[in-house]
């Protein structure tokens, strides 16, 4: 086989290569397309339903254990005002004035 195939040949053999494939009918893609969709959504809908199912086990499950009294509640306000505190903080130590990493 020749090395060195101009572009243009190469073109010409891809059209060639092309004209022998035997393509899917309108009526096909339309039915194997409807097909990759139904699939994908009950697919997401079996792992969605696994994932509802573990979850609440395991919610379940650590709730049994001893020393548990529940699911902490959490205070709004308090999580704002510690947003706020941290985001007014400055950094403790410039990253140009950190020690040099020593590799030895």
């Amino acid at each position: 086989m020749q090395q060195n195939m101009s572009f243009t040949q190469y073109l010409k053999d891809t059209r060639s290569e092309l004209n022998h494939v035997a393509w899917p009918t309108k009526t096909q893609t339309m039915i194997f397309t409807a097909l990759v969709i139904s699939l994908s959504v009950l697919v997401s809908l079996y792992l969605g339903l696994f994932d509802y199912v573990f979850t609440n086990a395991l919610g379940r499950g650590l709730e049994l254990l001893p020393g548990q009294q529940g699911a902490v509640q959490l205070d709004p306000a308090a999580i704002e005002q510690a947003l706020q505190n941290a985001s007014n903080t400055p950094a403790e130590v410039p990253l140009t004035e950190q020690a040099p990493l020593n590799l030895q």
